[in-house]
């Protein structure tokens, strides 16, 4: 008669390191805030309560928004004043776009770029 080793359970992995509260990798939670602007910023400052890089993109996103809405509607009230403004609207939008696609993706690949004044604004307000 032989005697069989006693099962052993499969080993588990880890679990995957989180966002914390929002349950995502910490790089797709900050794409996520600047992808989603105002949104998504207040959704993950509202959900994530430990990790302080989400915080910092949640609040560097909201900031941003804000900013080009204000911009935007100070231009559009001159380009009212002044027609040959409303070419700055244009380009105000573009910038937006392309500075938003700067920091996914720099925040797709887990780097931190902090925007001039937005940024240590943002850094403070997240605790970094």
């Amino acid at each position: 008669m032989s005697e069989q080793p006693p099962s052993q359970p499969p080993p588990q992995a880890p679990p995957p390191a989180s966002g914390g509260g929002t349950g995502l990798q910490p790089n797709v939670a900050a794409l996520l805030c600047d992808l989603l602007c105002l949104v998504g910023g207040i959704v993950f400052l509202v959900i994530e309560k430990e990790n302080r890089e989400v915080k910092f993109h949640a609040w560097q996103s909201i900031i941003l928004f804000g900013a080009y809405i204000v911009l935007y509607i100070v231009l559009t009230i001159l380009a009212f004043i002044i027609p040959p403004i409303a070419i700055l609207g244009l380009f105000l939008g573009l910038g937006y776009l392309v500075v938003t696609i700067i920091l996914m993706i720099r925040s797709y690949q887990g780097q931190l770029m902090k925007l001039p004044i937005i940024g240590d604004f943002a850094a403070q307000q997240a605790g970094l």
